[in-house]
């Protein structure tokens, strides 16, 4: 039962300064400043020294990391990508396809599937084949197809209720109707890899779409006569917005506008990273593409188009904040709170508070990684603490 003292506690919508969190078993059972004492005795008491103390990270759009895929479906790879965004602070995450023949992705779905059902993943998030080819962006044009409800319906099947996400392209023959289908049966609809019209995105954000698969990127643009998909998103309250905050697939003055726009409560920071990530420059595969990173960035081979990301969750807060200006609370809301009440997780992970699991991260004065805690287990713990 450690008890975590003299910590910077960043809560929803608060930091406390020198706090106090103590945890019993799996749970969180005491947060409070510091000076307000503990009734409640813990077998190991932890000086955190004024690190801070933010919630685990919940990433809802993630392909790999740590030269691992989850595109595959393998489980050994799966687990190695995890454990290596854990490192970094994810403590949730549901894991990310790409197109893909449909017989090969049921298969990918099989394999991921019994991951979620044995814990180690939430769910399982489609982002392809049912896109749109003229903003198909690293997903290979050749694999994509319009979303047949019988098509759907097997995914779906085969997922044993593990698929949470499915972006579709709201324009394709059938894409609303595939909004509807999803919806009904329990499964998150994102609009994305769009080259929808304003009226067209509003359409499917009316038939249930509540999130806009990395807002701006492989989407039609903005434009003043053509508002397209973008405003259509900003302005539903309904819908939470996913952004790659790396510095690269946005302008951080865009990031900051959207947190203005949306607000906290309805951003959600994803690192959509590939197996590339943590891995250094080099040649690899995202499913049938050849994928090239160098100086850290993924793209296409003898192409310009961006590949994903080689961005963690850390990194993603800690430009949101250094970078961006955007308040820690604000920023910490965005990378754990909200993606974890988008996949209907908010009861158990995602904020400081008490009932709720002890999945924690330690982060230093200069917001990097110091200590990772699952489920009151410390998974990282530098010798100090």
């Amino acid at each position: 039962m450690p008890l975590l003292r003299n910590a910077r506690l960043v809560l929803p919508d608060a930091v406390v300064d020198n706090g106090r969190l103590g945890v019993d078993g799996e749970w969180i059972t005491a947060i409070g400043a510091d000076d307000d004492g503990d009734a409640v005795p813990h077998a190991e008491t932890l000086d955190l020294a004024g690190h801070w103390v933010v919630p685990g990270f919940v990433d809802m759009h993630v392909h790999g990391g740590g030269g691992a895929s989850y595109t595959g479906g393998q489980p050994d790879q799966a687990h190695r990508a995890f454990e290596f965004h854990r490192t970094h602070g994810t403590t949730t995450s549901i894991a990310s396809t790409v197109a893909t023949a449909v017989d090969e992705l049921e298969r990918v779905v099989c394999g991921l599937s019994e991951l979620v059902e044995d814990g180690l993943l939430t769910g399982i998030h489609l982002e392809g084949p049912f896109i749109s080819a003229a903003r198909c962006g690293a997903h290979d044009p050749a694999l994509l197809r319009t979303p047949e409800a019988g098509v759907l319906r097997r995914l779906l099947d085969q997922g044993r209720g593990a698929i949470r996400m499915v972006t579709v392209a709201p324009e394709l023959d059938g894409g609303v109707r595939a909004v509807r289908q999803l919806v009904d049966a329990g499964v998150i609809a994102a609009l994305g890899h769009t080259d929808a019209s304003y009226e067209q995105a509003r359409a499917a954000i009316d038939a249930g779409v509540t999130v806009a698969t990395h807002l701006f990127n492989a989407m039609r643009g903005l434009h003043h006569r053509d508002p397209g998909p973008v405003v259509a998103a900003l302005e539903s309250d309904e819908v939470t917005v996913e952004l790659i905050n790396d510095g690269l697939h946005l302008h951080d003055a865009v990031a900051r506008m959207v947190f203005r726009a949306a607000g906290p409560h309805r951003v959600a920071l994803i690192t959509d990273s590939l197996s590339t990530t943590g891995a250094g420059d080099g040649d690899y595969r995202l499913g049938p593409l050849a994928v090239r990173v160098v100086d850290g960035v993924a793209r296409l081979v003898d192409s310009d188009t961006i590949a994903g990301s080689t961005l963690t969750m850390d990194a993603a807060l800690r430009r949101a904040v250094t970078v961006g200006g955007i308040p820690i609370e604000q920023a910490c809301r965005a990378a754990s709170t909200t993606p974890a009440k988008v996949l209907g997780l908010g009861h158990l992970v995602g904020s400081l508070a008490v009932g709720k699991r002890a999945d924690l991260v330690v982060l230093d004065a200069d917001l990097r990684v110091a200590a990772v805690m699952v489920a009151g287990h410390w998974v990282s713990r530098p010798r100090w603490l």
